[in-house]
């Protein structure tokens, strides 16, 4: 999976969205400044996320915008959909139609395996998960194991 910088910008624009009180609203230029998102991309950024009823607005001098739902209920998934389309896809061909035969038959279980295991982190971690830190389990158990291979490679985490 390759996630563009507009998806990319989207979800951090989003959990920074679900850091602000309820009922508030909070306008383009707090969000763009807060994560270091070019101001014109997240207005059309933010355009998507409301024809996908993730977030709502509210024009005029106090206006601005928040989540449509609680933090809760936005999966990180949800929002990669809406600027990405399909979380795994192989040249946006269906599973069932990939042309592969004989020795790479197997592919497409393989392809397969890997949707499931992104959406398993991806539709099972929440806004509100991102914002607090608090992650589910086994997401944060396989980023630490990535963590560790990291070092091993003598990486740093950046």
């Amino acid at each position: 999976m390759r996630m563009s910088a507009k998806a990319e910008y989207a979800v951090r624009a989003m959990v920074q969205l679900a850091t602000a009180e309820p009922g508030a609203l909070v306008k383009t230029d707090e969000i763009a400044a807060a994560q270091g998102i070019p101001a014109q991309f997240l207005v059309d950024i933010l355009s998507d996320l409301r024809t996908d009823r993730l977030v709502r607005s509210q024009r005029g001098r106090d206006g601005g915008y928040e989540l449509a739902r609680a933090a809760t209920e936005i999966s990180v998934a949800d929002v990669l959909r809406c600027i990405d389309g399909p979380l795994a896809s192989v040249r946006d061909i269906g599973m069932g139609d990939l042309p592969y035969a004989g020795p790479t038959a197997a592919l497409t279980d393989v392809w397969r395996a890997l949707r499931a295991s992104m959406r398993s982190v991806l539709e099972q971690t929440s806004l509100a998960d991102v914002a607090s830190g608090d992650l589910p389990a086994h997401v944060a158990d396989l980023a630490a194991d990535y963590r560790t291979q990291e070092r091993q490679r003598g990486h740093t985490p950046g």
